[in-house]
This record gives C-alpha cells, sequence and structure tokens, in this order.
C-alpha cells in the first residue's frame, strides 16, 4: 500500500507540473521597472518600516489573481470575453477602453526600465534603448507559441531572482527589523504616497486580464466537476508559488535599498543612481546586477504588457485572442508603438514611470468591479461561483 500511496503521489506532482507556468507570467508584471523604483525609493527613505506593504500587497494579487484564472478555467472564456458576454455594450466599451488604456500605461513604465538597463549595462542612449526593446518585444511576441515565451519569461525571473540573492548576501540586511517590517502595519503622513505606489505597483490591471487568458490558452475548460476542481487546485498552488517567489524579488529590492541607502542616509530619485549609487557603497558588482535584472525586468514585462494589451484590444472587439491572429498582432503594436512614442517626447523618465502608475492606480476598480460580478455570479460560474467569504475578500480588496 505504501508503495502505491507513493506512485500515486508522484503521479500528482508530476501532473501539477504540467499545469505550472501561468503564475510565472504574472509575476513578471509585478517585478517590473516600476517595483524597481517605488521599491527603491522606498527602502532608501523609510528602510524596512514598508516591508508590509509587499506582503499586503501579494496577499491581495493572490486573490485577484486566483478569481481571473477562476473565470479562465470555469467559463473557457478571458476575461475581455466574459465581460462583453455577459455585460452591455455601453460597459465593456468602458471597461475595454479604460483597460487598454492602462496596459500602454504598463508598456511605457516596463519600455523605459529596459531601455534605463541598456544605459546602465552599456550607455545606450534612452530613446535608442526603447526602440530596441519595442522591436524585440514585438519580435519575441509575433514568433512564439505562450508555452516558450512561458519558458523566456520564467529564465528572466529566475536571472533576476539570483541577481537580487546575490546583491542580498553582497550587502547583508539587517533580517531582525525585517522580519518585523514584513508583519507590522506602520505608516504616516511622510510615507504614505511611496506606500500607495509601491502597492499600485503591485496590483497591476493587465495582469488580472493576462491572467485568465493564459489560463484559456491552455484549453483548460470544458471538464467535467472533478477535473474542474483538481484544475483549480492546481492553479492555485501555480498561482501561490508564483506570487510567492514576486513577493521574495520585491521584498529583496526594499531590503538591499534599506540596508545601501537608507543606512547611508541616500536618497532615490532616479533609477540610474541607483546603480552608480551602489558602485561605491556596495562594489562594481552589486551595481552590475541591478543593471542585469533591471534589464531583464523591464524586456520580461513589456513581453507581458504587449500580449495583455493585445488580450483586451483583440477580446473586448470579439476577434481570436490567438498569437498569429493578426488582430492579435495588430493589438501588441499598437500597446508598444505609442509606448515607445511617448519616451521619445522626451519625458522625465522618473515623473512617467510615477505618472504610469497613477493610471493603473485610477483604472483598477473598471477591472475588479466586472471581475467580481461575475465570479459571484450563478449563471456565469455555477457550483464554482465565489463563497461568500470569497465575495467579503474581493470586495474589501476592492475598496
Amino acid at each position: 500500500m505504501s508503495q502505491l500511496a507513493a506512485v500515486a503521489s508522484k503521479l500528482r506532482h508530476a501532473k501539477f507540473l504540467q499545469y505550472l507556468g501561468p503564475g510565472f507570467i504574472v509575476t513578471v508584471g509585478f517585478i517590473d521597472p516600476g517595483n524597481f523604483a517605488t521599491n527603491a525609493s522606498g527602502g532608501a527613505a523609510f528602510g524596512y518600516q514598508l516591508l508590509w506593504v509587499i506582503t499586503l500587497g501579494t496577499l491581495m494579487l493572490i486573490l485577484v489573481q486566483h478569481m481571473a484564472a477562476h473565470v479562465g478555467i470555469q467559463t473557457g472564456l478571458c476575461l475581455p470575453d466574459a465581460v462583453r458576454t455577459h455585460f452591455r455594450p455601453r460597459a465593456s466599451a468602458i471597461y475595454g477602453f479604460t483597460a487598454f488604456i492602462a496596459c500602454i500605461a504598463t508598456a511605457l513604465a516596463e519600455v523605459l526600465g529596459a531601455a534605463i538597463g541598456m544605459q546602465i549595462l552599456w550607455g545606450v542612449p534612452l530613446v535608442p534603448g526603447a526602440v530596441l526593446t519595442g522591436l524585440l518585444v514585438v519580435a519575441l511576441i509575433w514568433s512564439q507559441q505562450y508555452r516558450r515565451l512561458e519558458s523566456v519569461i520564467i529564465g528572466f525571473v529566475s536571472i533576476i531572482g539570483f541577481c537580487y540573492l546575490v546583491e542580498i548576501l553582497l550587502v547583508k540586511p539587517d533580517w531582525g527589523q525585517a522580519a518585523v517590517g514584513w508583519v507590522t502595519p506602520r505608516l504616516n503622513s511622510d510615507s504614505m504616497l511611496i506606500a500607495m505606489a509601491m502597492l499600485g505597483a503591485v496590483v497591476m490591471p493587465h495582469n488580472i486580464y493576462l491572467h485568465s487568458e493564459v489560463i484559456r490558452s491552455r484549453d483548460w475548460s470544458f471538464k467535467d466537476d472533478k477535473e474542474r476542481e483538481q484544475l483549480l487546485r492546481f492553479e492555485f498552488l501555480d498561482t501561490l508559488l508564483a506570487m510567492g517567489t514576486g513577493w521574495g524579488i520585491n521584498s529583496a529590492m526594499v531590503l538591499v535599498a534599506a540596508a545601501v541607502f537608507f543606512k547611508a542616509g541616500v536618497h532615490v530619485e532616479e533609477l540610474p543612481q541607483v546603480a552608480e549609487t551602489l558602485k561605491p557603497l556596495a562594489g562594481e558588482l552589486a551595481s552590475l546586477l541591478f543593471g542585469v535584472a533591471l534589464l531583464c525586468s523591464g524586456i520580461s514585462s513589456s513581453i507581458t504588457a504587449g500580449m495583455a494589451g493585445a488580450t483586451v484590444f483583440t477580446g473586448y472587439l470579439g476577434k481570436d485572442t490567438d498569437l498569429q491572429n493578426p488582430w492579435f498582432r495588430a493589438g501588441v503594436a499598437l500597446t508598444l508603438v505609442p509606448a515607445v512614442a511617448l519616451i521619445a517626447c522626451g519625458f522625465d523618465p522618473m515623473k512617467a514611470l510615477i505618472i504610469s502608475q497613477a493610471a493603473l492606480s485610477v483604472q483598477l476598480p473598471f477591472t475588479i468591479i466586472p471581475l467580481f460580478l461575475l465570479t459571484k455570479s450563478a449563471a456565469v460560474m455555477g457550483r464554482f461561483r465565489n463563497t461568500w467569504r470569497e465575495n467579503a475578500l474581493l470586495l474589501v480588496t476592492a475598496v
């Protein structure tokens, strides 16, 4: 019997590995250049005090992303398709338009981050770096399938995680203060703005749309109830593991800034300053690793921003959300080209990052509200609709 149990356990683990991946595509969205900027600023200005924001934001993100994936598994539709199917045209138009603008704002931050990474590592000017990033990302999306893109993105996440692991070993943060900071909410008038920015950089509208589409592309729907229950468990574990990884990397960003900049009394006003300041305070290797992590973050999150924009564009128009579909490819271009054009206009990079995060915060209710209404509906979700506890948690998160 023990041997049979061991075999069954191995089979379950092997089956779970088949469903691993969608959560990591989403994770890239909240370890993007916007997170680099807000976490570095928060750690430099307030030390370990705002680590709890990362914890709270990640818990909220796990709930919201699980709900988005839930829609994809149960209905076989991505979120834009589901909204267009179950809501009135005028409401769908508002949700779709604001979501697409949010995707462009997201792409602006991601492409800008990759360009700054090129500037730090190789001295490439900002505008040519943005153009190179845009062309690279469009080529990667147009030429790949979802599973291949998942491998590319998981590779980038691994590099970012490795860079910050080495940086933590180099700067030696105060783990006692960090442990308190992760679980102890502390907020005042000085830290309110940066705490809001850190939270807004974790819970992002485009990730909610993207998760449902990646799930749909796996064809996890149209199963019997028993298979759906298993899929929901596997999806939740994938989401939990991926979001946990994102929590660790975001925490590491704050830890490095607190251990280096807060300790030395240095305020962070722009991302290139982080790399330059790291050199004398933590060594050349720390500066190099920061540049590599920022570049990988910018490229990988630009991929997810382009995919999310195309999903919103095609889904709300009622077109097929397939990578090979010309409408989807047009959506990718329409998301990334305005982002590159805005960077070419010469906006201040740090201000552009802040404005883009503000745009996401404004749009977020227009994503969470339809998600809540869909997942609480028995007509849409059947017996897999939200429990009263899930509804309560989602409402609290929305507020």
